[in-house]
């Protein structure tokens, strides 16, 4: 398939799926974890995924907690971070994915 550009009179390929994955990539949220860490003070410090979460432009964010019992809708992700650290002798932080350099249709192409 090919286009033709009202400023450009030349004939251009067309790739729609390269257009839909780049798409896909420029409006992407970013992904974080919340981590809960216990005992940090000591030699048996242990930590894990709690949860995992999507930042959007907005500064909102959606977190579901890992088995998918728990899910909110927040102002900010930090407030996931007061959600998951509030008991006594737990913090919590975020630990943030790096941006996606890539994205596919196939699930095995975008790991």
């Amino acid at each position: 398939m090919a286009t033709v550009s009202p400023q450009n009179p030349t004939t251009a390929s067309f790739d729609f799926d390269q257009e839909v994955c780049a798409l896909v990539l420029d409006t992407a949220p970013r992904m974080f974890a919340v981590v809960q860490e216990y005992d940090l003070e000591t030699e048996h410090a242990d930590g894990h995924v709690a949860a995992w979460g999507m930042a959007y432009d907005d500064g909102s964010a959606h977190v579901i907690g890992v088995g998918g019992a728990v899910t909110m809708s927040l102002g900010s992700p930090e407030r996931a971070v007061w959600h998951y650290g509030r008991r006594k002798g737990v913090s919590a932080r975020l630990v943030w994915l790096a941006p996606g350099t890539g994205a596919a249709f196939i699930r095995a192409e975008a790991a």
